[in-house]
């Protein structure tokens, strides 16, 4: 089918939720919460945040003085580890199963939450060894393993912001993010698995270094064990450093500023230079925990498979800090969807029972092109929500992805949301209307709008530009500019060079949107 005719037919396409499902829905009155938000936007986040735990409590919400370079939870001491971690070593959920990780070639490991906190801790002291302090910035280039999220967590826990490269990248893509972050320490590993071939990571790291000679430090994970290079005096084994005294589990997490730098990520640089983007430590879990415990209605007992790479910001909030803070259980999978057949998510999901899977259209369209029949001869009952992120998803992707994987009894909440953002922004929730290749509408406490060249709004049913047009609690707060002091204090201060990322009532290039409340919008 013509892909315009689709569109046209999807928009008088409406699949309503089921009573049960509504009835089991976090937010079960979309509407009214949205309207509570939209009335004291301050009040409505500041009761999110009274979920979490704070080392001290906020002086003001919302800190519009220098708009738009806005600031939240101003005065609050905060780790994000605390609340992902320690806070649950206090409860029942210590010994909960928080990551179940499956490798490529089929090797299994789970950790429980207390057990992922002593990982976190003697990581982060080996960091501590090597002089990784407060503010300092750590750049991270691994595969899909739990060493991953480990060392994410090493760093936060004692202040230092990580930056993550995807795995996937080059030399140069490498060189250019160290060198921007001035990473001393690179955290990598001897290769990683994909489609049944070793991706070579250490070789990649090495030229990247050579290029970009600001590293003094490389740990690196033994995961392939195929021969490497390893420099003496630079290079360490983890393995190694994890088996000597300083590697204790106890760590004291550090204090941070609610506005103090968590991590850099940069953009994928397709529209130009990337561009390092800088979230903190209070509004990022307060935002992302929200997103998550309402969009997709997370439960103790579900199973959760955000299947994105923790290279790209949908990992980082939705497969290393949200879940953690919810104390959800996780899934990650290292390698290809397809290898060694293309049955293996479906496998996986049967096996482990996953409750939740939210993944990329590319990857539906990719998994479709196979048929019905590899599906179909796994048990996926165990699903009972689905979600899409990343890119738009065509209405009949998403009518294959209900219908064969969802049963016709998994609603699909379908995401918009960027890099800058740090969260879900433009999404559906359980308990609302849905629409093929729409993502519906704002999450509460977002004040979205279409608008034409002048920044006025347009009518519904017209195209326009997308603009949020008041702040949130996620927002990304400034962008590294190579500046070696740019995070090693508070962001607010007069050394941080900084661009504008924050709301404003103009149009936002080359993004276009349909104006209406159940709208073709999600880019």
């Amino acid at each position: 089918m013509d892909r315009d005719a689709d569109i046209k037919i999807a928009e008088h396409e409406i699949y309503y939720p089921s009573a049960d499902v509504v009835q089991q829905a976090h937010i079960q009155d979309y509407e009214a919460v949205y309207q509570k938000a939209l009335d004291d936007l301050e009040g409505f986040w500041a009761g999110c945040a009274e979920s979490l735990e704070w080392y001290e409590p906020w002086d003001k919400v919302l800190d519009d003085t220098n708009a738009p370079f806005y600031q939240w939870f101003v005065g609050a001491k905060t780790n994000i580890v605390h609340n992902a971690l320690d806070r649950h070593m206090k409860t029942w959920r210590r010994n909960k199963i928080a990551l179940i990780w499956e490798g490529e070639p089929g090797d299994r490991r789970s950790y429980s939450y207390y057990r992922l906190w002593q990982e976190v801790g003697k990581f982060a002291n080996v960091l501590r060894s090597m002089g990784v302090k407060k503010g300092d910035r750590v750049t991270i280039y691994m595969g899909r393993t739990p060493e991953l999220v480990i060392a994410m967590l090493a760093c936060a826990k004692i202040g230092a912001a990580h930056s993550v490269v995807y795995g996937g990248f080059s030399e140069q893509a490498l060189a250019d993010r160290i060198e921007d972050a001035q990473s001393r320490v690179l955290i990598t590993a001897d290769g990683a698995w994909l489609r049944g071939k070793i991706v070579e990571l250490k070789k990649t790291a090495d030229e990247a270094i050579r290029r970009s000679p600001v590293v003094e430090h490389v740990i690196v994970v033994k995961r392939t064990e195929q021969d490497i290079y390893m420099e003496p005096g630079r290079d360490y084994w983890l393995h190694d450093l994890l088996a000597l005294p300083i590697a204790s589990p106890n760590c004291e997490t550090t204090v941070m500023d609610a506005e103090d730098p968590l991590f850099i990520l940069y953009t994928s640089g397709t529209t130009g230079k990337p561009k390092g983007l800088i979230h903190t430590h209070g509004g990022y879990q307060v935002y992302t925990s929200t997103t998550l415990k309402w969009v997709f209605d997370i439960k103790e007992e579900d199973r959760w498979w955000c299947a994105a790479d923790p290279g790209w910001i949908t990992g980082h909030s939705y497969i290393v800090y949200a879940p953690l803070i919810l104390g959800a259980t996780s899934f990650m999978y290292e390698g290809a969807p397809t290898y060694p057949y293309p049955s293996r998510w479906w496998k996986m999901i049967e096996h482990y029972g996953i409750t939740i899977l939210y993944t990329a259209p590319t990857a539906i369209r990719g998994l479709m092109r196979f048929g019905d029949a590899w599906p179909t001869r796994h048990n996926l009952s165990s699903l009972r929500l689905l979600g899409t992120v990343g890119e738009p998803i065509n209405p009949e992707a998403w009518r294959w992805y209900n219908r064969v994987i969802g049963k016709e009894k998994c609603p699909i909440m379908d995401t918009w949301w960027q890099t800058e953002t740090g969260g879900f922004m433009i999404t559906p929730m359980p308990s609302v209307p849905l629409k093929p290749g729409s993502a519906t509408r704002p999450f509460p406490g977002i004040l979205a709008d279409v608008v034409d060249e002048e920044g006025d709004p347009v009518a519904p049913g017209e195209d326009g530009y997308l603009i949020i047009k008041r702040p949130w609690p996620g927002m990304a707060r400034t962008v590294c500019m190579a500046i070696p002091t740019a995070i090693s204090s508070n962001i607010g201060s007069a050394s941080t060079k900084r661009v504008t990322i924050s709301p404003a009532i103009r149009p936002a290039k080359t993004k276009t949107a349909t104006s209406g409340s159940l709208a073709a919008s999600t880019m």
